[in-house]
């Protein structure tokens, strides 16, 4: 599935004194405190700390589903704040795509018609793509020998490979996977970041991984160590964990 492609050179995410506080009955909560990130294309980044570190609320605001309360956001160059709200929708339905620790697939639903869900909405992909879109996805991932299985017929490790089909097939600018391993056992765990590693090492994909086990983040190049609200390391210096038997994503 060919990804798209942007000739700006600005990076795909920067963030300058980026901020993040909560209020509940005047009752000020900071969560994010001055971050500085910048992501280019193609890089594949886990961020990862404990509960409470603000690492899922970093996911939110860079995967355009929250705001900061104060600092820079800038996307391919371009100030999100002073984006519309419906911008903001268009970049939702068609550059970010989401994989949660909860597969959210529909149960006695097929595959294909699970990941061609997307589609259905997107404001620019013609129907008579959807089938050849929604196949490639799924060949992607290992799994076209399922492509007309209940989702409800297969394991968690491939339904959550079927949630990673569904996130590409639109072809996003970033992929984010928020916990994407949580519920699943050490083989399909590893299964599941093959194919992540495998998007990203061979179709170049960007993917930010938010985990807070290391052993998980050690899959991406890159990992943002975030502790109480703010950036406590910034390394691509680590021994990378490569996920391994290619045959496992074909069962």
């Amino acid at each position: 599935m060919p990804k798209k492609k942007n000739p700006s050179t600005a990076p795909l995410i920067e963030t300058r004194k980026l901020c993040k506080s909560y209020c509940n009955d005047e009752l000020e909560t900071p969560v994010l405190h001055d971050i500085d990130l910048t992501i280019h294309e193609e890089e594949f980044i886990s961020i990862m700390g404990p509960s409470g570190s603000g690492k899922s609320t970093l996911m939110h605001i860079l995967g355009f589903l929250d705001q900061p309360t104060s600092g820079k956001f800038l996307f391919r160059g371009e100030p999100t704040r002073t984006m519309s709200d419906d911008e903001l929708a268009a970049i939702r339905a068609t550059r970010v795509s989401f994989v949660f620790q909860a597969f959210n697939l529909l149960p006695r639903t097929t595959v294909l018609d699970n990941v061609i869900l997307p589609l259905l909405y997107h404001p620019t992909i013609p129907p008579s793509e959807r089938i050849e879109r929604g196949m490639n996805a799924i060949e992607a991932v290992g799994l076209t020998d399922r492509a007309t299985y209940f989702t409800n017929q297969l394991s968690g490790g491939q339904q959550q490979r079927v949630a990673i089909a569904r996130a590409l097939v639109t072809s996003p600018d970033i992929i984010f996977a928020d916990e994407p391993t949580g519920n699943l056992d050490s083989t399909s765990g590893s299964q599941v970041m093959e194919a992540l590693q495998d998007l990203h090492d061979r179709g170049g994909r960007t993917i930010i991984l938010v985990t807070h086990e290391q052993s998980t983040a050690a899959h991406a190049k890159r990992i943002i160590h975030l502790l109480d609200g703010r950036i406590d390391s910034d390394s691509k210096k680590f021994k990378r964990v490569t996920a391994k038997n290619n045959h496992n994503l074909k069962k």
